[in-house]
């Protein structure tokens, strides 16, 4: 279901969209929600969640909103640094390092943040929740506890 579309800030995936009806006199009134992920394939990834009464407006109002959610994520060649397990709610995304090669294993929402974040070789298991709003954010906590080895040595005043 995520489509793809360039941006000038990168590239956007649609994850989900929802249609939402209100029965109002003359029939029902429809209105619709976006969820999309927006990175530059080279560490920088966003989120965002948009509502309208056309598809096009809810996508514009959550690429908008991407800018404000975004994280720079660390990375080691083409996977991250460590192991890492990402909660939102009752979702529970574990990443998990991968060899050049492997490839991201993933289900298509995780994997659509992961992609635009420019991560390569990754594997994933997602438990709990299976709700693309609540994985998204999941992941977004995941990658936003990554450090390097780098960052670890600074905050803890050890040379390595």
């Amino acid at each position: 279901m995520a489509s793809e579309k360039e941006s000038h800030q990168g590239q956007e995936k649609v994850v989900q969209i929802r249609r939402c009806a209100c029965v109002v006199k003359g029939g029902r009134r429809f209105t619709f929600t976006a969820l999309v992920v927006l990175g530059d394939h080279k560490g920088k990834v966003g989120w965002g969640y948009g509502k309208g009464t056309e598809v096009p407006q809810a996508v514009e109002k959550a690429v908008r909103q991407t800018n404000r959610a975004s994280i720079s994520v660390p990375l080691v060649q083409t996977t991250i640094p460590h192991l890492v397990e990402g909660r939102y709610g009752a979702a529970r995304v574990v990443l998990i390092p991968a060899m050049p090669g492997t490839g991201v294993i993933a289900g298509n929402t995780v994997r659509a943040v992961l992609e635009s974040a420019g991560i390569q070789d990754v594997l994933t298991k997602c438990r709990g929740s299976s709700n693309p709003m609540n994985l998204v954010r999941a992941t977004m906590n995941a990658l936003s506890q990554l450090r390097t080895r780098d960052q670890v040595s600074r905050l803890r005043g050890v040379n390595v």
